[in-house]
């Protein structure tokens, strides 16, 4: 900040002391931590580019903003959907509902499968609210006829789409450098594949198979 001539504004920091959810501190947490002259109050949680994030590093606290402001959203086209025909409707729930579920879902990669379920509820209602379906109907025909990919396809899609512009030269650096082409020890009939990218060896399936380096090479 220095550097940039900025000024920390202490009223709008927050400092977050991320650690595993099965650590614990053996002095005690502290409560305050001192930048550029201000002291700064560690929080449980705080929001980075509309990304919520604790300080165990759990995303469930950013599902659950964004079910709760998804379903906001559901609730407001419901009440005109009689006024709207099936296009309309689809146009509104992608571009106020399926907008949220996307928003940095590549950061989902790998978390519990009961909190991508919440969210697949969410998608659920909404193909349900479009087609104009029961809530007892099955839902995976009406996500094949709005041509919608399910939530863990959706995620799987982010990362694929990241990897493809790493191989075109349009990754930003701080994920390219997270990424190499594979390159076997001995010749393989795979080793003319120059699309296959090196995964690391990863110590911690909590954190390290969630992490860039290691789920979008998967």
């Amino acid at each position: 900040m220095l550097e940039n001539k900025l000024k920390l504004n202490n009223d709008k920091t927050e400092a977050l002391l991320l650690r595993s959810s099965s650590k614990s501190f053996s002095v005690g947490k502290p409560t305050t931590i001192s930048v550029c002259g201000c002291e700064i109050s560690f929080s449980s949680s705080a929001r980075n580019l509309g990304f919520y994030i604790r300080d165990d590093m759990s995303v469930e606290l950013h599902i659950k903003n964004v079910c709760r402001s998804a379903y906001s959203e559901l609730r407001r086209i419901s009440t005109i959907r009689h006024l709207l025909s099936v296009d309309s409707t689809k146009t509104l729930v992608s571009a106020f509902v399926l907008s949220r579920l996307d928003y940095c879902n590549s950061l989902l990669s790998g978390c519990p499968k009961h909190l991508l379920e919440k969210l697949q509820k969410v998608q659920n209602s909404a193909a349900r609210l479009v087609l104009k379906a029961h809530k007892r109907d099955h839902v995976s025909p009406l996500l094949r006829t709005l041509h919608w990919l399910p939530i863990q396809a959706r995620i799987k899609y982010k990362l694929s789409t990241l990897c493809h512009s790493f191989f075109s030269d349009t990754a930003p650096v701080y994920l390219s450098d997270l990424l190499r082409v594979y390159s076997p020890s001995r010749q393989l009939r795979s080793s003319s594949d120059s699309r296959t990218l090196h995964i690391p060896h990863i110590k911690t399936k909590t954190f390290g198979y969630r992490s860039f380096s290691h789920a979008a090479p998967s």
